[in-house]
């Protein structure tokens, strides 16, 4: 009965939390039927791997407000608002609508965007223990934007860990492959002696005595990783200078938008 009470009661404050800002309301309401009308629609063509990214997602649209209600924190509606849509653009429109393959450099703007906003997380974690009324030292600019990058970098290698486990074990092909004219490798020389031997103007690849059907050869996975930690650092290296500055002069940057505060029991 006590379970069920504090599972009620956790409800009703996620919704409160969800409620309070109405323009993020808005946008979460509309993704949410968008993602359920995708649900129904995949369903009833027994697309059944696309019906569990779309559960997936009607999660991940809730967890801003599930992290703030679990860890007493604030999310300014700006973020909240990019937190949806980079969620729906990634799960929705990148894999269930294949804008991965169909929209050029989709995956390198969501990258781009996931490093900016993961160096936002580490700042606001930081921001968020110095201000703790018990510590009596307050740390520089150089290294808040410092932990910021290497939070968003961090984040970025490690979800590339995530996507080589998922493609080796489940074959899912998380990194996408690409097709390049040129190799070059130490593996094909004959000599063993670490000379790389360089193919240039490659036209197709066989496969099992089979063309592959592809102007070229087939790399699998590591020039899509490279990009990603590269368009990552990218996102990570904007902030953690928008970040320098905003420590610097103690505020008054748009960067504000992006924060993570902590509640007051004014706020809570």
């Amino acid at each position: 009965m006590k379970k069920a009470w504090k599972r009620k009661t956790f409800l009703k404050t996620v919704w409160r939390e969800m409620t309070q800002n109405k323009g993020a309301f808005c946008v979460y309401l509309i993704l949410r039927l968008l993602v359920i009308v995708t649900l129904i629609i995949k369903l009833l063509g027994q697309k059944y791997e696309d019906v569990l990214l779309c559960l997936l997602t009607l999660f991940l649209l809730l967890l801003p407000q599930i992290v703030q209600v679990t860890f007493r924190v604030h999310f300014p509606s700006k973020l909240e608002i990019v937190l949806i849509c980079f969620v729906f653009a990634a799960e929705i429109l990148g894999e269930v609508q294949a804008f991965y393959q169909r929209i050029p450099h989709w995956d390198a703007i969501l990258h781009t965007v996931n490093g900016f906003l993961c160096g936002a997380a580490g700042f606001s974690l930081v921001e968020i223990l110095n201000n703790k009324p018990n510590l009596k030292f307050e740390l520089s600019p150089v290294f808040m934007a410092l932990v910021a990058f290497c939070f968003s970098m961090t984040i970025g290698v490690l979800w590339e860990f995530f996507e080589f486990g998922m493609d080796r074990i489940f074959l899912l092909d998380m990194q996408k492959d690409t097709v390049v004219q040129t190799i070059s490798s130490t593996l094909l020389d004959p000599s063993k002696a670490n000379i790389r031997i360089v193919i240039p103007d490659i036209q197709s690849t066989l496969v099992n005595g089979k063309a592959l059907g592809i102007a070229g050869y087939l790399d699998i996975g590591l020039i899509d990783t490279m990009e990603d930690l590269l368009v990552n650092f990218i996102g990570a290296a904007l902030f953690s200078v928008l970040d320098y500055y905003y420590t610097a002069q103690k505020g008054g940057s748009f960067i504000e938008d992006f924060l993570i505060v902590k509640k007051t029991n004014r706020s809570a």
